[in-house]
């Protein structure tokens, strides 16, 4: 006999063991994150200005600077040689799920990988290279098509990967974005 205490606990129990983010398409895919990738607050130089996002494309670490003298530090991966950007932008939107279409340049320089998603993909979807969240990235007012966003591939992380934009592990991404309102520099070498 089913009691309605025995239906909450089985209800709350099915909630708490949902995953923390959850999209319909998203494939459920586990894979162990080395504990020196994890998300971690650092002292830093105290002279920085708290608030920032630094970038080191060569070492795959973005830092978002905090008061005091600290900064968060999270592994990224990057973009493939001669694709990574560089130099100061500021983040102008964020978008979570956000739908992702490859640039014309994209499917230009690659058709076999970016061609079959000239049409886009939906927020979500298991293919989509944007993962949870997403920072978009501008310098002059100007989109750069450059991005900052999770991932659904945790496994690249490290690696000069993608078509240019800055990737973190979707947990990780989440945790940065609810940190970074829009208007926040981003500087990467």
């Amino acid at each position: 006999m089913h009691t309605r205490r025995a239906l909450l606990r089985s209800a709350a129990a099915s909630l708490l063991a949902a995953p923390l983010l959850s999209a319909p398409a998203l494939a459920q895919t586990t894979y162990r994150i080395p504990r020196a990738y994890r998300p971690v607050d650092l002292r830093i130089n105290p002279g920085l200005e708290p608030g920032k996002i630094h970038v080191q494309t060569a070492e795959t670490w973005l830092f978002l600077t905090l008061d005091d003298g600290w900064a968060r530090r999270y592994k990224i991966a990057v973009g493939a040689a001669g694709r990574n950007f560089s130099g100061t932008m500021r983040v102008a939107r964020k978008a979570e799920w956000p739908s992702w279409t490859p640039t014309a340049n994209m499917i230009r320089l690659e058709p076999d990988v970016y061609g079959p998603y000239a049409r886009g993909l939906p927020g979500g979807h298991e293919r989509n290279p944007l993962g949870a969240r997403a920072l978009y990235l501008h310098r002059g007012g100007r989109d750069t098509y450059y991005r900052i966003h999770g991932t659904p591939q945790p496994w690249t992380m490290g690696r000069s990967f993608s078509s240019g934009c800055v990737r973190l592990i979707n947990e990780h991404m989440v945790d940065l974005y609810d940190r970074v309102p829009v208007g926040t520099t981003v500087r990467a070498a």
